[in-house]
């Protein structure tokens, strides 16, 4: 293990990445208890205000994400400075993140269904940061052999290549596939080559006329949601919380959970 973590993880400099990660997952994790405890009425802590206004943690958040980011440019990639400026990145970046739906639709949509894209958004960041930690780097240039890598018109094939098919699974409605595809070339491929999902751009324009088409994407998405939209709302509010049916008493209320 301690060979590994050399090898790969402090050799080539990738310790503040590691530490941005792991201070990105705990702040996140960190955050939805106290907010949960809030929401519960339980704990020693509480919503911050001054002056009458509510501070939502997505402003510290901002604060640190800008002093943590600065201080990585200014530091390179080794010494204390650059491990905590890491920590102060990640940390900032878990606060505001945590609130992405906020910031998304310009309410506090916190504990509504709106709220859920935070959870699905922190997971996916940090899903592809660990990806990228490991190794893969993006559209698949760690895929490339040393021909290919000595061969400056087939890096840039591959990398073109791989960033058109992730655009195509994109443009099917498979968001989440696209951006790992980004990261892992085979997961683009295959979001590229199945059906589109019934309400993305690409069956808007390509199953118009087809209505075969278009009534086996519909029966597909239909399946697939039925599956997975279950666990998929389980695991989000075992991390995130469950929602409220009617998110406008808390807003009329000020029981906000920040």
């Amino acid at each position: 293990m301690g060979h590994w973590l050399y090898r790969n993880i402090l050799e080539p400099g990738k310790l503040p990445l590691l530490l941005a990660l792991a201070s990105f997952v705990v702040t996140f994790l960190a955050t939805r208890v106290v907010v949960r405890l809030i929401r519960a009425g339980k704990g020693p802590f509480g919503n911050v205000r001054t002056g009458g206004l509510h501070i939502h943690h997505v402003v510290p958040g901002v604060v640190l994400t800008v002093v943590g980011g600065f201080g990585a440019v200014a530091t390179g990639r080794h010494g204390f400075g650059a491990g905590l400026s890491a920590v102060l990145f990640g940390m900032g970046a878990g606060l505001v993140l945590d609130e992405f739906a906020l910031i998304l639709h310009l309410d506090d949509v916190y504990w509504s269904e709106e709220g859920r894209k935070s959870v699905e958004v922190v997971i996916l960041t940090a899903a592809l940061v660990g990806l990228m930690l490991i190794g893969f780097a993006p559209f698949g240039v760690n895929e490339l052999t040393d021909q290919e890598v000595s061969n400056r018109g087939g890096a840039i094939v591959s990398v073109v290549l791989n960033f058109l098919l992730a655009l195509l699974a994109l443009s099917k409605g498979k968001a989440r596939v696209a951006v790992l595809g980004v990261i892992v070339p085979l997961v683009a491929l295959v979001g590229a080559i199945r059906l589109a999902r019934p309400d993305s751009p690409y069956a808007r324009h390509l199953y118009g006329r087809r209505p075969r088409a278009r009534a086996k994407a519909r029966l597909r998405a239909f399946h697939h949601d039925r599956r997975w939209a279950g666990p998929r709302r389980r695991f989000q509010d075992w991390i995130g919380g469950t929602p409220d049916p009617d998110p406008e008493p808390a807003r009329l209320t000020g029981r906000g959970p920040h």
